[in-house]
């Protein structure tokens, strides 16, 4: 059997923006497991980023919860959720920010 990475159980996001309510993920369940690829995909304004944002821990769902290789990440700190990105994820930029007269090195140390 293969072992369950992510799991989402009814997660929303909603952000308020003025007085208006946006609901920009409703109700997501969602299980990927150990060796799959998956690829989020949807037009503009899909919800496509902030499903990576909560998948990555750089964000907090409104409600549901979010397990992470068997914990649920949905209830953590910010602190605690820095701790799990440093130790558990891995981010791959479309776009990135190099000083250009620094090494990557003196980049990546930043």
């Amino acid at each position: 059997m293969k072992k369950e990475i992510i799991n989402l159980k009814q997660v929303c996001r909603y952000y308020q923006v003025g007085t208006e309510t946006v609901k920009a993920l409703r109700n997501i369940d969602l299980s990927i497991y150990q060796n799959e690829f998956v690829a989020l995909m949807g037009p503009s304004g899909s919800g496509k980023s902030t499903m990576m944002n909560l998948l990555g821990c750089l964000d907090t769902s409104t409600s549901g919860s979010y397990f992470l290789n068997g914990v649920d990440v949905s209830k953590m700190t910010d602190n605690e959720l820095a701790d799990v990105r440093n130790k558990e994820i891995g981010f791959i930029f479309q776009t990135f920010n190099l000083l250009p007269r620094s090494t990557a090195l003196e980049n990546v140390m930043l």
